[in-house]
């Protein structure tokens, strides 16, 4: 399915005419047995990235979020996945570097410096990235230290994990900042925290330009499975 965007009747349709069997489930049925499987993937995925944890002996990582569109925003209105939650304004969200809204969802992000994801979660379009590192499990050994943009300050937070779990938070400061940085350690951070992007870029490209989905479960887990095959490759 990662060959063909995730459309399962491609996908099928492939499979039958390779002859690897004599008999293909239909789309809808294929679907449901996916569904089924939800939550033994996302156990997968754990037990993935706390195994790349234990292989990170570094022990450095980057957060962010990145937004996935339901579609574009003239369509909204019209579509037939974003009617299912049209009413529900947490789902808009806005993209800061592009100046504009979108509706869908936003995936946050943590990965190693090689660009590994090992941990992600799936929130509402207007979920801030404080709100994202909430949802995070964050189950990192002691010492290691995760870049942040300026989006994730909260000195009660970066506070508790260092005195509690023993994880230096680097966010990035703004200027007239409480708590400054000194120049190595800001481009420090900055070389940290800049190879997410690379990875954000490479989980998009696993995207079609429009996800196929006929609910809002359906297209979550679509991303969700973009994101583990993303890990897996």
């Amino acid at each position: 399915m990662l060959y063909f965007g995730g459309n399962y009747q491609k996908s099928l349709t492939s499979i039958q005419a390779s002859g690897m069997f004599s008999n293909t489930l239909s789309r809808s049925r294929f679907s449901r047995r996916l569904n089924r499987i939800t939550d033994l993937l996302h156990l997968i995925f754990n037990e993935l990235g706390n195994t790349l944890k234990e292989l990170n002996l570094e022990s450095r990582y980057a957060i962010d979020s990145f937004p996935v569109p339901m579609c574009r925003n003239i369509q909204i209105k019209r579509n037939r996945l974003t009617k299912e939650v049209y009413e529900k304004e947490n789902y808009r969200g806005y993209i800061s570097s592009k100046r504009e809204y979108f509706f869908g969802v936003r995936v946050q992000v943590t990965t190693t410096i090689d660009n590994v994801p090992v941990e992600f979660s799936i929130l509402p379009g207007d979920s801030s990235d404080l709100q994202g590192l909430a949802e995070m499990p964050l189950a990192f050994a002691e010492g290691a230290e995760i870049a942040a943009d300026a989006a994730y300050k909260e000195y009660s937070w970066e506070d508790y994990w260092i005195e509690t779990e023993e994880v230096k938070l680097l966010v990035m400061r703004k200027k007239g900042s409480l708590r400054g940085d000194d120049l190595p350690l800001k481009y420090f951070k900055f070389w940290l925290r800049h190879r997410i992007e690379t990875t954000f870029g490479e989980i998009a490209e696993l995207f079609p330009k429009k996800i196929l989905a006929t609910n809002l479960n359906g297209f979550i887990f679509k991303v969700f499975r973009a994101c583990l095959n993303f890990c897996v490759n």
